[in-house]
């Protein structure tokens, strides 16, 4: 996970209608970033429409919210269109981004060790610092928790 202080990495990612977005179009406005493991299961699913359901709210506090994993945007255009989201899925297949923010680690689950996405927020300030990052997130709870980091 990378340190709240440091400058947020660049990068450049196609959303769910293939249009790419990069971190600079957000300048001047605080961007939540948050990196799940895969489209439409349980805790993914919680998460992102947790996020979509407080979308305005994020707005009016001057945020975007951006969800990155390595499913395509095909995948993303399924899992958007399924649950109504109202924000931006940015697919990373080839894990540029998401081994830029150094979330792609060593996962075990019911004993069997994999490599995968953990899941992980972070708050990015106007000027592209991290001012927030979380590695413990729970699905369910972290878009109330983040619209409160925006308080």
């Amino acid at each position: 996970m990378l340190e709240v202080g440091t400058k947020a990495p660049a990068f450049e990612l196609p959303d769910q209608n293939g249009v790419v977005h990069s971190l600079e179009e957000y300048k001047g406005k605080k961007v939540i970033l948050y990196f799940y493991p895969k489209d439409n299961t349980s805790g993914c699913t919680k998460q992102a429409c947790g996020f979509s359901e407080r979308y305005p709210q994020f707005t009016e506090k001057g945020a975007v919210v951006l969800g990155i994993s390595k499913d395509t945007v095909a995948s993303h255009k399924k899992f958007e269109e399924k649950y109504g989201l109202a924000f931006t899925l940015l697919a990373d297949p080839e894990r540029k981004v998401i081994e830029a923010y150094d979330v792609w680690k060593e996962k075990k689950n019911y004993g069997k060790v994999s490599m995968g996405v953990v899941r992980t927020t972070y708050l990015i300030d106007e000027d592209g610092i991290i001012i927030r990052a979380n590695d413990k997130v729970k699905a369910a709870e972290d878009p109330e928790n983040m619209l409160g980091e925006l308080q």
